[in-house]
């Protein structure tokens, strides 16, 4: 398994950008598509973006496209989610997540991550 380390989280203004990234180490990054998922208080934890293992295809919640980006780096063992035009309802704490490559991919669903990172905090002032 991996083990993930998200950072890059603050306080921002709305209308500004943040950028999240998890470092990953342990097993080969590379054999692990990547989400990133939030929780706001009180809420239940809710897909956000997820990309596969090369990078090739990336996946949005419907309330973060356009405004968001998720990346990756195997070369670094991370994995990025630049957030733009923030709003003050995607605060939340960010966690980023790892799913084995070679099996069907729900992208969307929690129970398909099988590595956790710790999260990281995110809060967009109005």
């Amino acid at each position: 398994q991996v083990h993930l380390v998200e950072s890059g989280g603050g306080l921002v203004q709305a209308g500004g950008s943040l950028r999240l990234s998890c470092a990953a180490s342990g097993r080969t990054f590379s054999n692990y598509n990547m989400g990133w998922f939030r929780q706001a208080p009180g809420k239940e934890r809710e897909f956000v973006a997820a990309i596969t293992w090369s990078g090739g295809s990336t996946y949005y919640a419907d309330s973060v496209k356009g405004r968001f980006t998720i990346s990756r780096d195997n070369a670094k063992n991370t994995v990025y989610l630049q957030m733009n035009s923030l709003k003050p309802e995607d605060t939340a704490v960010y966690y980023c997540a790892a799913a084995r490559s070679g099996m069907i991919y729900y992208y969307s669903s929690y129970s398909s991550y099988v590595c956790w990172g710790q999260g990281t905090q995110v809060t967009v002032s109005s």
